[in-house]
């Protein structure tokens, strides 16, 4: 059988908690087009993946790698002829990153605490379906950059506080050495 190469290598990624609820999930495709069926999916998966030792399995004719830690299920999913290797590539991207944005911390509180930046992660490691980034220290110093964007206004207020409290501290000093005189 002779499967056409193609650069949209994975269909999902998924991370649940340890009752098999959904915390991130980023579907590529229109596998599962509407939550109800990605869910059912989820569900199915957590079933069949959370008493295992094995780290892929074979679903509903897609190739899902997986991996947990604490309560926390990592998975990444692809079609039933991807390679595994590249599959393996992204979890381990995916959960390294995900380590080091949760400062090794890797579990359901410290993940919802951080939340805004496991997306950032997810969108740095795959676009659209095309696995992008494979080195983690690369994901986090991208979302660190990212971080660092204030927007104008913000930066036109900060800096408007930050000259109030100058002027308020010079008064204070002012006054202070007029008493001491």
């Amino acid at each position: 059988m002779y499967f056409e190469a193609s650069l949209y290598t994975v269909k999902a990624i998924a991370i649940l908690d340890n009752d098999g609820e959904r915390l991130v999930a980023k579907y590529y495709d229109d596998t599962f087009p509407t939550t109800k069926e990605q869910r059912a999916f989820e569900k199915n998966l957590f079933d069949k993946t959370h008493r295992a030792n094995a780290e892929i399995i074979m679903l509903q004719g897609l190739t899902c790698v997986y991996r947990s830690n604490v309560d926390l299920y990592f998975y990444v999913i692809g079609g039933s002829s991807e390679n595994e290797l590249l599959l393996v590539s992204v979890l381990s991207c995916l959960y390294d990153s995900i380590s080091q944005i949760l400062r090794k911390n890797v579990e359901k509180k410290a993940l919802f605490e951080h939340l805004d930046s496991v997306f950032l992660a997810v969108d740095e490691i795959v676009d659209g379906g095309i696995f992008m980034e494979s080195d983690s220290n690369t994901i986090i110093s991208r979302i660190a950059l990212r971080g660092d964007e204030v927007p104008i206004s913000e930066q036109n207020f900060a800096q408007g506080i930050s000259a109030k409290l100058q002027v308020f501290q010079s008064a204070k000093d002012q006054l202070k050495w007029s008493l001491l005189k």
